[in-house]
């Protein structure tokens, strides 16, 4: 008999190196089939929350946070996160135990695409809520001061100089005449 390949998956201890999301089209080069399947899971993970997940969703529906906004199971790429703010690009995990290889190999690929992970322990939020609001209010804070930053380094670049408008195209003395 011939020996069969089988399909074999790394562990993830072995890969440190964050994996590579590309932000192009709607599910990031994902297939339609696994965005759906990502959002049905995390239809799913509203439908049933844990205890810390209710208590931070309740907070967080009676403050006032301007205009952002914390989504609850936010799909992200090709992960889902307890609650996500796009316009701050931040993302809030809970963990009801130990982090595990493949929580910190996901959290290392958002951070490649700009978004910032605070992991916040499950027995923190249902122990004292105020002190895990304060931190996650700081981590905005830090979070909107980057993107000023960015922004502000940004525009005082002005324009490229390679840019299509900024050409000069020679002709020769021939061409002239």
């Amino acid at each position: 008999m011939t020996d069969r390949k089988t399909l074999q998956l790394r562990d993830p201890s072995e890969s440190t190196a964050p994996l590579a999301i590309k932000k192009k089209g709607r599910g990031w080069e994902i297939s339609e089939k696994r965005l759906d399947a990502l959002h049905d899971r995390a239809r799913e993970m509203r439908r049933h929350p844990t205890e810390a997940h209710k208590a931070l969703a309740e907070r967080f529906s009676k403050a006032d946070l301007g205009r952002y906004k914390f989504t609850r199971h936010a799909v992200i790429g090709s992960a889902i996160v307890d609650f996500g703010c796009h316009q701050l690009g931040m993302a809030i995990a809970i963990d009801e135990g130990e982090p595990t290889p493949i929580d910190t190999r996901r959290d290392k690929s958002l951070e490649a695409v700009g978004i910032r992970v605070m992991r916040i322990k499950a027995a923190d939020i249902l122990e004292n809520i105020d002190d895990v609001l304060a931190r996650i209010t700081a981590g905005m804070r830090m979070r909107i001061a980057d993107k000023r930053t960015n922004a502000r380094d940004n525009k005082s670049h002005g324009p490229r100089r390679d840019a299509p408008h900024s050409r000069t195209y020679r002709t020769s003395n021939a061409q002239n005449r």
